[in-house]
């Protein structure tokens, strides 16, 4: 999918949307990190559910390319060597879906996002970061979640490649945010200073998303 295109009309995008407004999964209740480990209104899994828009893009990664833009001093054109050729580290981090469901200790392999940034070096008045992904789907956070400790730009799960309908060949992942804001199939990396909606965040959800705070929709 071209990078001007846009995310499909789905059932899922129906119905998620149908859920900010009607308040679907809220608790009311908040836990704190430091004293819980499972967010407010979350129920483990085995299991890695699949969701996304009703597409899944097909990436080779000999064209595969990742760019980073914006405010930064080195803007980035990455291809799957030159990823790869970037320093490459582990983690292990939960998943904490909007959609109510939390996996425990996933095992991640790929990029740091700090070490990521320390290729393009971000200007001082860059603060928020806008994600563009092979689908045409778009999320955001501030610079400063992404760069957190343990977020990666995965290709590995498991110790296997990350397949195509999790994402792959890559994916973001930022483990303090519900997994929306962990964008599939990543194409796109802009740097910009001030804040400015996704996909989902057009359509009812939370511009930050903390699961700890329940940040399902927005107003909430």
């Amino acid at each position: 999918m071209s990078d001007d295109q846009t995310p499909t009309d789905s059932k899922l995008t129906r119905s998620k949307r149908r859920w900010a407004e009607e308040g679907k999964f809220l608790t009311g209740r908040i836990s704190r990190p430091e004293t819980e480990r499972l967010p407010p209104g979350q129920h483990l899994v085995k299991n890695w559910p699949v969701l996304d828009l009703g597409q899944q893009p097909i990436i080779s990664t000999d064209t595969w390319r990742l760019e980073v833009r914006g405010l930064v001093e080195t803007p980035l054109d990455l291809t799957w060597m030159a990823f790869h050729a970037l320093q490459q580290s582990t983690r292990v981090t939960d998943i904490h879906c909007v959609t109510t469901w939390s996996r425990y200790d996933n095992k991640w392999k790929g990029v740091s996002t700090r070490d990521l940034l320390d290729q393009a070096t971000p200007k001082p008045e860059a603060h928020y970061v806008m994600l563009t992904s092979y689908d045409g789907y778009t999320t955001n956070m501030p610079l400063s979640d992404f760069a957190a400790e343990d977020a990666i730009l995965a290709t590995s799960w498991e110790g296997s490649p990350l397949t195509r309908d999790h994402g792959g060949p890559m994916r973001l992942v930022v483990p303090h945010l519900y997994f929306w804001k962990s964008a599939k199939w990543l194409r796109r990396i802009e740097l910009l200073g001030g804040d400015a909606a996704g996909f989902w965040e057009k359509n009812g959800y939370h511009m930050y998303g903390d699961p700890w705070r329940e940040q399902r929709y927005s107003g909430d």
